[in-house]
């Protein structure tokens, strides 16, 4: 368990492709985030004390789970504040990022940081999620988006057999995917590095409420 900032930037600064430019690219959105924090909430004001361990090494620890050589879209659902889609962008910057949010003030804040970080692959989806028009993704990741069902039934359209999933669920993780009903998949639940108590759902989804793929 990575407890500290200081072990938190040590991890990312060991992870494969983790270079100077990226560290660069996830600082300018550190000091983006606390300065639009005092304008709107992105996150909790106590979290930025803990930011580098909270929100970055939170959503970096995903990329492990995702092979460098992805053809397709990386899918963020519900990105927010930037978590995890601006992270993965900072930290992989040849792959084209979708962050799907539907807040205005949100869709603001995330194409300035984008612009600010200089990530020319990565979009701004300023939809609905039941808006978007539907494509395959290599991956799709949402952090505390909707309910498990609830959320295969929005984004399946975006799945194919290889597409895999990274949702990170907090301690409800391995209790959601228990309750899982009528979706054909292979997940299950990895420990988080920086809660506990938290888990994230990885996995594929090969069909569900009476579809295949």
């Amino acid at each position: 368990m990575i407890t500290t900032e200081d072990e938190a930037r040590d991890w990312l600064r060991a992870l494969p492709g983790c270079d100077e430019a990226a560290m660069a690219r996830l600082g300018v959105l550190v000091d983006m985030l606390r300065e639009e924090n005092t304008r709107q909430n992105l996150v909790s004001s106590r979290s930025l004390e803990q930011v580098w361990l909270r929100h970055i090494l939170d959503s970096a620890q995903l990329l492990p789970h995702v092979p460098r050589e992805t053809s397709l879209p990386w899918i963020d659902l519900g990105t927010g504040a930037g978590f995890p889609g601006l992270v993965v962008a900072a930290l992989r910057p040849e792959t084209e990022v979708l962050m799907v949010e539907s807040r205005t003030r949100r869709i603001e804040w995330l194409d300035r940081a984008r612009v600010a970080m200089g990530l020319g692959k990565a979009q701004v989806i300023g939809q609905r999620l039941e808006l978007v028009a539907s494509q395959p993704c290599s991956v799709i990741s949402a952090r505390a988006f909707a309910p498990l069902d609830k959320l295969l039934a929005l984004s399946s359209r975006f799945s194919t057999s290889d597409t895999i999933w990274l949702l990170p669920k907090g301690q409800s993780a391995s209790q959601e995917l228990a309750d899982l009903r009528n979706w054909r998949h292979v997940f299950h639940v990895e420990q988080s590095l920086t809660d506990p108590q938290a888990g994230i759902i990885v996995g594929t989804l090969a069909g569900g409420k009476g579809k295949s793929r």
